[in-house]
C-alpha cells in the first residue's frame, strides 16, 4: 500500500518565476526584435478592478504603437535584468531557491520570426543567463512562449491564426533544444495556453479585427498551438530526452454562485471547457463536449491530416499551473466566454479584484490531479500589492507573507492526499512590470526594485519582510511557515 505523505519530499523544488517580456528590458539590444510584450502602453488613468484584455488592438493599432514616440512602453525596459541578472539571481540564491523560471523572448532569438538562421547574440544571453541560473544552485524552468511572439508575426502572418506559424515556432523550438540540452531539465512549451481571450494577443499574435467570427479564428489559433506544441514534444524526444516537456495554463476552476441547478451545470460546463485545453495536450485528443461546442457555436476548425496523430503521440510529461484566485458562476449574468465570472462575496477584494482563496488553490489542484494523474508544478503564484519603503529603508509586507503562508498550507494538503507537486514557484520573487496593467505599482516580489510606473527611480534593490520569511520556508522545506 502507499504511504501517506506527511509532507514537501526532499528533492523538491522552491523558487521563484518571471518572463523575459517583464524583466528583461533591452528591448532594441544584440539584435532583439519587436514582440507583442512591447507595444503594451501604461496608462496612468487604468481601472485596475476591470481589465478584459491585455495589450493588443486592431492591425492599424498595433502599428500606431510600434510608431509612437509619445507614450511609455513599460516591458521594453522591465527592471534592466539583461544587465543585472547576475548580481539579481544572487538574491534568489541567497534565499535558498531551488529552482527559477524565466522565458526566453522569442524575437531575442529570431528577431521577425520567419528568418532561417537564429541571432547568435540573443542565444549566447541564454547560454550566459542559464550558466548563471545552474552556478547559483537553481534547477532552470524555460518557458519558450510568454508573451513574447516576434510582432512581425503578427502584422505580416496574423499569428498563430495562420497555419505557417507552426513551422516558425518548431524551427524556434529546435534551436532551444539544441542549443540548451543538457542544461534545461524543465521545458514549458506556451505559457498559460488557455488564457483567451484576456490574452489572446500575447499567446496567439491574434489582433481585434483580424476575422469576422474572431471566437472561431481564436480556437484555431489554439488548435495550431496545439500541434506545435505537440511537434515540439516530438522533437524534444530525439534531441534531448531527458528534457521533460510541459504545458501550463492559468487556473479558471470557478464555483457556482448558488446551489441552484442552472449555476451548477453552467459552472461545470465552463470549467469542462477550460479542462479542454489540457485534455488535449495531456490525453492526446479532442474531447466531444468539446466539438459539440463548436459545432453548435458556428466554429469550423481546420484540422490538417496528421494533426490528430500528433497530438496522440506526443502528449506534454507535466502540466504547470498559475493560481492566485477564484471567481464563481451566475447562470442569469454569465455565459461560456471563457474566464467570464464573477466576484465572490466571501473573498475579500484587492485594488485588482484578484480576490484571495487558499482553500481554492486546494479545491484546482485536487481537480487537475484527479482527472490526469500526471506531475503538478506550481508555475506562479502569488501576491500583487502596493508597497511601503519606510524611512529606513525597510519594507514590512505581511499581507504578502500571509496570502503565501495560507497557499503553502493549502499546497502541502495536497501533497499529502497524494498529489504530486514537483515545484513551487512563486511569482515573481523580484518586482517586475505586471503583465495585467503595464505598472511597477503591482508588486510581487520579496525583493523590491526602486522604479515607478514610468521607470523612474534609482533602480535600487531591497529585501522586504516577504524575503526572510520565504528563505525560512525553503530552509525548512515547508514545514515552519
Amino acid at each position: 500500500m502507499k504511504k501517506v505523505p506527511t509532507g514537501f519530499s526532499k528533492d523538491f523544488l522552491w523558487g521563484g518565476a518571471v518572463a523575459a517580456c517583464q524583466i528583461e528590458g533591452a528591448y532594441d539590444v544584440d539584435g532583439r526584435g519587436p514582440s507583442t510584450s512591447d507595444i503594451h502602453a501604461y496608462d496612468k488613468n487604468i481601472n485596475r478592478a476591470h481589465i478584459e484584455k491585455e495589450g493588443g488592438g486592431t492591425l492599424e493599432g498595433i502599428k500606431k504603437s510600434l510608431a509612437d514616440k509619445e507614450s511609455y512602453f513599460p516591458k521594453r525596459h522591465g527592471i534592466d535584468f539583461y544587465h543585472t541578472y547576475k548580481s539579481d539571481l544572487k538574491f534568489m540564491q541567497e534565499m535558498g531557491f531551488k529552482a527559477f523560471r524565466t522565458s526566453i523572448s522569442w524575437s531575442r532569438i529570431f528577431p521577425k520570426g520567419d528568418e532561417l538562421e537564429p541571432n547568435e547574440a540573443g542565444l549566447k544571453f541564454y547560454d550566459d543567463l542559464i550558466d548563471e541560473i545552474i552556478a547559483d544552485g537553481m534547477e532552470p524552468v524555460i518557458t519558450m512562449s510568454h508573451y513574447d511572439i516576434p510582432i512581425h508575426l503578427v502584422t505580416e502572418y496574423g499569428g498563430f491564426g495562420n497555419r505557417k506559424m507552426i513551422e516558425f515556432f518548431v524551427r524556434y523550438a529546435k534551436v532551444l533544444l539544441e542549443r540548451f540540452k543538457g542544461k534545461v531539465k524543465y521545458w514549458i512549451v506556451c505559457n498559460q495556453v488557455n488564457l483567451v481571450p484576456t490574452v489572446q494577443f500575447g499567446s496567439l499574435g491574434i489582433y481585434d479585427d483580424q476575422a469576422e467570427n474572431m471566437e472561431e479564428l481564436m480556437y484555431q489559433a489554439v488548435h495550431n498551438q496545439f500541434v506545435a506544441g505537440a511537434k515540439v514534444v516530438e522533437l524534444a524526444k530525439e534531441i534531448d530526452p531527458e528534457a521533460i516537456m510541459g504545458t501550463m495554463v492559468a487556473d479558471g476552476t470557478f464555483y457556482p454562485a448558488t446551489c441552484k441547478p442552472e449555476d451548477v451545470v453552467l459552472t461545470m460546463k465552463k470549467n469542462r471547457m477550460q479542462y479542454y485545453f489540457t485534455d488535449v495536450q495531456l490525453r492526446g485528443e479532442y474531447p466531444v463536449y468539446a466539438l459539440r461546442y463548436f459545432q453548435e457555436n458556428g466554429i469550423d476548425l481546420k484540422v490538417q491530416p496528421g494533426d490528430e496523430e500528433i497530438l496522440k503521440n506526443n502528449p506534454m510529461q507535466f502540466l504547470a499551473i498559475s493560481y492566485y484566485y477564484s471567481r464563481i458562476v451566475d447562470s442569469t449574468k454569465n455565459g461560456m466566454t471563457p474566464f467570464e465570472g464573477e466576484q465572490n462575496p466571501y473573498l475579500e477584494p484587492t485594488p485588482w479584484e484578484w480576490r484571495a482563496d487558499p482553500l481554492g488553490f486546494y479545491n484546482c489542484l485536487s481537480q487537475y490531479w484527479d482527472r490526469y494523474q500526471v506531475p503538478l508544478m506550481i508555475a506562479e503564484n502569488g501576491l500583487g500589492a502596493l508597497d511601503k519603503v519606510e524611512e529606513d529603508g525597510s519594507i514590512h509586507d505581511e499581507y504578502r507573507i500571509e496570502y503565501l503562508r495560507q497557499h503553502v498550507k493549502q499546497l502541502k494538503e495536497c501533497v499529502k492526499d497524494g498529489v504530486e507537486i514537483i515545484a513551487y514557484l512563486s511569482w515573481g520573487p523580484i518586482d517586475i512590470v505586471s503583465s495585467s496593467s503595464a505598472e511597477m505599482s503591482k508588486r510581487y516580489g520579496y525583493v523590491y526594485v526602486d522604479l515607478d510606473d514610468f521607470g523612474k527611480g534609482s533602480g535600487k534593490r531591497l529585501k522586504k519582510d516577504s524575503f526572510y520569511w520565504y528563505k525560512h520556508v525553503i530552509e525548512t522545506n515547508g514545514e515552519e511557515l
